[in-house]
């Protein structure tokens, strides 16, 4: 519904006045409306103007189901009216019951315990100490050390910030927790080393994390943090038989295998786990976001049966805790939000189009501002160059005055919502809900086409 202009101005300096929002240049907003949204339906947003956008992002790599179910709201009114609040803590609740169960019915192996937390950050902040602890409990003190990738994307929690391996998002927040390292990530467009051979190349990249490993002491290092595909830098997937030797290195040096999945989890690469997508088997899982398509906030940790079995002896106990982590209303969302996973088929029709999907994308690579598109399943990159054939970059001034001042602003105004990044070099991030088929993919490739052709013309 449009809201009168009274209400509208009223929106505006309430929001301007008061209300902080994440990852925002407010500056920007002085001298220009904040964008409202209002209502979502399907695959599409409106604003608080009746203005409709394609929502390429399923709101942050989230909304798997689309926008305006019904039967998921139901599914929580009906939660609240009956237990609204009920905390984890030593007591338990039925929906975070039967909940924990299907979770642990779809994870891959020995993966049957679930820890719920509030979001994904959260769930990397279990991991993490879950690692430490399980460690100090089996004779091993020493381990307590991370690796992770470069321009990976883990959380801006203390710990998950830590993790995380982009400096320029980090820097202003430290000294943060210590003890993280980075490995170099699968970006084969990139590639330092094996250009011609991915499969080289993914065998170099995991080796990598081996070096890592081996330079700090393998009796210090607990854990190796890795999404199935990596999402800042944009959508880097695993080489062929990359994830097959990271596990043999974990193995080897006796260090857990977290794997991230806190965006590729649930459907957004045609699979319920990443894992499962690309044939590994981690120690822990973290997700989020799509576990209740965005309906409630949750997240969860994933563990084996082997990183439980120590806090199953006589007076132990993970001392760790989220108030909110696994709340009633919460799990029982997300078990709605998997029956219809089941019922409408959701991860089949990921498969049934993804190949449309990356063939829709790579049209826009006529266009010489377009270097690569990359991706799997419903989560792609299209990294934007001066130069197709050296595939030279944006500067730093580039990158403020076409990405974010001009592509940036120009698909939203062309009616499509997605991610212009510059976290590495410069793409176009899309995440559409599960939902999408032949039709939003056109549009999608149509709007892009239109300022990105635009865009390569202000050079």
């Amino acid at each position: 519904m449009r809201p009168m202009r009274d209400d509208y101005d009223e929106l505006q300096r309430s929001a301007k006045d008061h209300l902080w929002m994440h990852f925002a240049r407010h500056s920007g907003f002085a001298e220009s409306d904040i964008p409202v949204m209002v209502k979502g339906e399907g695959a599409y947003l409106y604003d608080a103007k009746g203005k409709r956008y394609l929502d390429g992002l399923a709101g942050l790599f989230v909304s798997q189901l689309g926008h305006g179910r019904t039967d998921l709201a139901e599914a929580a009114a009906k939660q609240a009216s009956e237990l609204a609040f009920m905390p984890l803590w030593s007591y338990a609740h039925p929906t975070a019951i039967e909940l924990a169960d299907k979770v642990a019915s779809y994870a891959p192996g020995d993966l049957n315990r679930v820890f719920f937390t509030s979001g994904g950050g959260e769930a990397v902040e279990t991991a993490w100490k879950l690692a430490k602890n399980y460690f100090k409990l089996t004779g091993k003190p020493m381990k307590h050390k991370v690796v992770s990738r470069a321009i990976a994307y883990h959380g801006t929690t203390q710990g998950a910030l830590s993790i995380t391996g982009l400096p320029l998002l980090k820097q202003q927040f430290e000294p943060l927790v210590p003890s993280t390292f980075r490995a170099p990530n699968t970006n084969h467009y990139r590639a330092p080393i094996h250009e011609d051979d991915a499969e080289a190349f993914g065998r170099w990249a995991a080796d990598q994390i081996a070096v890592a490993i081996e330079n700090e002491g393998p009796d210090t290092v607990a854990a190796v943090f890795l999404e199935p595909v990596q999402n800042a830098g944009g959508c880097f997937p695993p080489p062929p038989g990359y994830f097959q030797r990271v596990r043999e290195i974990c193995d080897e040096y006796d260090v857990l295998l977290v794997s991230d999945e806190v965006i590729c989890a649930f459907g957004r690469l045609g699979h319920m786990f990443g894992a499962d997508r690309f044939g590994y088997q981690p120690d822990m899982i973290t997700c989020a976001k799509g576990i209740t398509s965005g309906y409630a906030p949750l997240g969860a940790m994933i563990a084996s049966d082997k990183l439980f079995e120590p806090f199953a002896q006589p007076q132990a106990m993970f001392a760790h805790g989220y108030t909110f982590g696994g709340h009633p209303v919460s799990t029982a969302v997300g078990l709605k939000n998997l029956q219809i996973f089941e019922e409408e088929k959701v991860l089949e029709n990921v498969r049934d189009h993804e190949a449309a999907f990356r063939a829709t994308l790579e049209r826009l690579k006529d266009l010489p501002i377009v270097g690569d598109v990359r991706g799997e399943g419903y989560f792609y990159g299209i990294e934007l160059v001066k130069d197709q054939a050296t595939k030279e970059s944006f500067s730093d001034e580039e990158c403020e005055r076409i990405l974010y001042g001009f592509v940036s602003k120009q698909l939203y105004a062309e009616g499509l919502y997605c991610r212009a990044d510059d976290r590495g070099d410069p793409v176009v991030q899309l995440a559409p809900p599960l939902i999408c088929t032949q039709e939003h993919f056109d549009e999608m490739e149509q709007i892009l086409r239109t300022v990105l052709d635009k865009a390569w013309g202000l050079f």
